[in-house]
């Protein structure tokens, strides 16, 4: 439950993420890598989760591809 005096939209999204299996990654970058990676997200339009995303099904696939 959020904190708080949350709205009924701040609970149903939470709901749904929760359902959805939706988790909250955090971690440090540089300053700079962090800037001009959402400099570029936004240049081509993306949302930076989406791009992480990908990298990471991208760097799973790798990996998993290296083990045979």
């Amino acid at each position: 439950m959020p904190r708080g005096n949350p709205t009924a939209q701040t609970i149903a999204s939470e709901k749904y993420q929760k359902k959805a299996g939706y988790k909250v990654k955090g971690f440090k970058l540089k300053g700079d890598i962090a800037e001009r990676f959402a400099e570029a997200c936004d240049k081509n339009g993306e949302a930076q989760a989406v791009v992480i995303t990908r990298f990471m099904e991208q760097y799973i696939k790798e990996t998993e591809g290296s083990k045979s």
